[in-house]
């Protein structure tokens, strides 16, 4: 396997989640109240599966990877795009996880914030997968000999391990802060 087929893989997860906060959305529209409790998981999930995992191993593995070789301008150029948008996802997840805290708390207004991020969200990601996938990841694979491709993978599975641990040991920590408050 080539190191895109993880990638590619999430890629599919990540496309059924974005189903799901398009069906929220449309909800919303449709003069329902947000689903906190969706509004949190989705949230979540977008935070620690597609930005921590995913995107982490593009920009901290494949990315620096890619950083040492002679790029294309074409592929220099696709790289800058997908880490901007990587950078507006998460700038759009952190206002979607402080309008929930908000309209949780009870200040109404922040139904509008919700559903303009997860309209972006919805909007970005299809456009950045299809853009990974169709015409970025297959060709950036030339750059990589086969032996370096396969140590990107044993990269990748290591990155996968220490992020759910480092995930659960932090909310551990974060836990046993709020319980000696």
């Amino acid at each position: 396997m080539k190191p895109i087929g993880p990638l590619m893989i999430e890629h599919r997860l990540i496309e059924r989640m974005v189903e799901l906060m398009s069906r929220e959305l449309n909800r919303m529209n449709s003069g329902e109240q947000p689903d906190v409790n969706f509004i949190g998981q989705a949230a979540d999930f977008m935070r620690t599966y597609g930005d921590r995992c995913h995107h982490g191993k593009e920009e901290n593995i494949l990315f620096i990877a890619l950083a040492d070789k002679s790029l294309s301008p074409e592929h220099q150029q696709t790289m800058a795009e997908l880490v901007r948008e990587h950078n507006e996802a998460r700038e759009m997840l952190g206002e979607l996880t402080d309008a929930r805290s908000r309209y949780a708390a009870g200040a109404g207004e922040a139904v509008s914030t919700i559903a303009k991020c997860l309209e972006g969200l919805v909007r970005l990601y299809p456009h950045h997968i299809a853009t990974e996938d169709k015409h970025f990841f297959i060709p950036i694979m030339e750059y990589f000999t086969e032996t370096e491709q396969q140590n990107m993978l044993q990269e990748f599975a290591e990155f996968d391990r220490a992020l759910i641990h480092g995930k659960y040991e932090q909310l551990v920590t974060e836990l046993e802060q709020n319980n000696t408050e």
